[in-house]
């Protein structure tokens, strides 16, 4: 699959068939994130691939709109390392630009996935560093749920030229 085509039937995908997602895929994936751009270079990611059942199936007592987990096969934390971090607040980007990475690349595989806010919201972001073990410099920004789809939805054009300004409001 092209990059703009990709890019352009990307959707938020909530239910998955039972497959696993083999891991070299996996890697290809992280290969995908750790491609992004991010301010001086830091790289302040972590990724913690999520495939434990118990796991997955807890999540949804911590963070509200995490149902379809108990259906994904995988999810992958996207976190970001504040040690890392020479450029204060920009880890919030770079791991945001790595995730947008993982859903594309996702969608070129043929996989489906959501994108799972967790950072700033700070009782789903201790819960999620509780449950994965997670040491107090790293913070999770997001899940990243994770599957072959069991559904399949319309590409939705989200193109608006209202939206455009020329080199001044």
């Amino acid at each position: 699959m092209e990059a703009m085509e990709a890019i352009l039937s990307r959707r938020s995908i909530r239910r998955y068939t039972a497959e696993p997602v083999p891991e070299k895929v996996i890697q290809e994936l992280l290969e995908a994130a750790m491609s992004a751009p991010s301010a001086n270079n830091e790289q302040p990611w972590h990724f913690i691939i999520i495939n434990d059942r118990r796991i997955l199936d807890e999540i949804p007592k911590y963070h509200p709109y995490s149902y379809m987990l108990r259906e994904a096969p995988l999810a992958i934390a996207v976190c970001g390392d504040s040690r890392r971090e020479t450029v204060k607040g920009y880890w919030i980007q770079d791991c945001s630009a790595a995730t947008e990475n993982i859903l594309i690349a996702a969608q070129a595989k043929g996989l489906g996935a959501v994108w799972l806010g967790v950072y700033p919201r700070e009782e789903r972001a201790i819960a999620i560093q509780k449950l994965l073990g997670l040491p107090e410099h790293i913070i999770p920004l997001c899940l990243v749920s994770v599957g072959y789809p069991a559904e399949k939805k319309p590409h939705a054009n989200r193109y608006d030229p209202s939206r455009i300004h020329h080199n001044r409001w």
